[in-house]
């Protein structure tokens, strides 16, 4: 995808899972995870393995269908693996196994193999089989420029395109049309997509953290939950805000200027060095000290990249340790029955001293309802 970002190391990312397994006495690995594959390799097709082993050439397994596209795709990323093509599932798995001949074990990513996929490699590749979980995805966790400019043009087709459809509340569209007409004018300024399905949630349906988009027309009195992102060539941004339209429940204005305040906190912790609970504890605490701890029902955040969510998590009992180059949310929120609710997100770009904001958006929407130009985000 030319999208005039900068590249991205993915030549190298293979050589680093190599350190990982070597570190690990793990002779092999066989990956299976859709974004751990296009990760490591480059390549977007739905289904392909990976096979990687310390100190030789790993392996890209896809059907012939993926053959044209897995050798572009490898090319242009100028990554050095072998193709292995094959038709049909059994002679998949051979090929699989030819490659692994030698091996005494191979690892598998327990997160993602079932049951049955499990006793099928069994099977077939003719090694023991041992589970893993996290060696691709703590290496996703830290981006390098080329994710971070990804993500960074996510978040600013976001922004702008929230700029430009926020007026349209003065219409009163229900919140499927105010979700659909984000969505469309993300994708018009270069996104490929929305990074998942757009949350519009207004007045009692905004105390459903995840609520879906229905036929309710948005109006005077609602607290107005936005959350969404934008898909930019496989990277995903993800934010939140809310609008108080008009004269609202006291309830509501109290608990914007909370969570408000709690997610500055949180922002300004978030630095290399604290862990994923501590930075949870800042917003948790800040909540609870304003007496809405009982409303505060979710996490304060989650990594952001190839997947919507990813590691590092920021949530009670994470023991990740954030460093330099991780992109983490910081979103925290409280919810009331009936009333509606207030939730604030930013991503932001951990840095050795500190973070930089993603999100870029004011937390104040009135702001936006003169919008601005609908230019395309550079």
């Amino acid at each position: 995808m030319n999208t005039g970002l900068p590249a991205s190391d993915v030549a190298g990312r293979c050589g680093r899972l190599e350190f990982a397994l070597a570190a690990r006495e793990l002779p092999a690995l066989l990956v299976t995870n859709r974004s751990n594959v296009r990760y490591l390799t480059g390549f977007t097709g739905s289904i392909a393995r990976v096979l990687v082993a310390p100190g030789r050439r790993p392996a890209l397994v896809v059907d012939g269908r993926y053959r044209t596209q897995a050798e572009e795709e490898l090319a242009a990323h100028a990554v050095d693996a072998d193709l292995l093509v094959a038709q049909t599932m059994p002679e998949i798995h051979a090929a699989m196994a030819a490659w692994l001949r030698g091996s005494a074990s191979c690892g598998f990513e327990a997160a993602t193999v079932t049951v049955a996929e499990h006793e099928r490699f069994a099977g077939a590749l003719g090694v023991g089989l041992t589970p893993t979980t996290g060696l691709v995805e703590q290496l996703r966790a830290v981006k390098d420029d080329g994710e971070i400019a990804r993500l960074e043009r996510a978040s600013a087709i976001a922004s702008a395109a929230l700029a430009e459809v926020i007026a349209s509340l003065d219409e009163g569209p229900t919140e499927a049309e105010f979700a659909r007409a984000l969505d469309r004018r993300m994708v018009d300024l270069g996104a490929s997509g929305p990074s998942f399905d757009t949350i519009v949630a207004s007045g009692p349906n905004a105390a459903k953290a995840h609520a879906r988009p229905g036929d309710r027309r948005i109006s005077t009195g609602d607290s107005l939950v936005i959350d969404f992102g934008a898909e930019v060539d496989g990277y995903h941004s993800d934010m939140t805000r809310t609008a108080l339209l008009g004269p609202v429940d006291p309830w509501l204005v109290e608990a914007f200027e909370v969570v408000e305040r709690a997610q500055a906190a949180g922002v300004a912790a978030a630095s290399a060095g604290i862990d994923g609970q501590a930075l949870d504890a800042v917003c948790r605490d800040s909540i609870t000290a304003d007496g809405f701890g009982e409303w505060f029902t979710h996490g304060t955040g989650h990594g952001i990249g190839l997947d919507i969510h990813e590691s590092p998590w920021a949530i009670r009992g994470s023991q990740d340790v954030l460093v330099a180059g991780n992109v983490v949310t910081v979103e925290p929120g409280v919810y009331r029955g009936e009333l509606g609710g207030v939730r604030i997100e930013d991503a932001v770009v951990i840095t050795t001293d500190g973070c930089r904001p993603l999100t870029l958006t004011p937390k104040d929407l009135s702001c936006l309802r003169s919008p601005p130009t609908t230019s395309r985000p550079e």
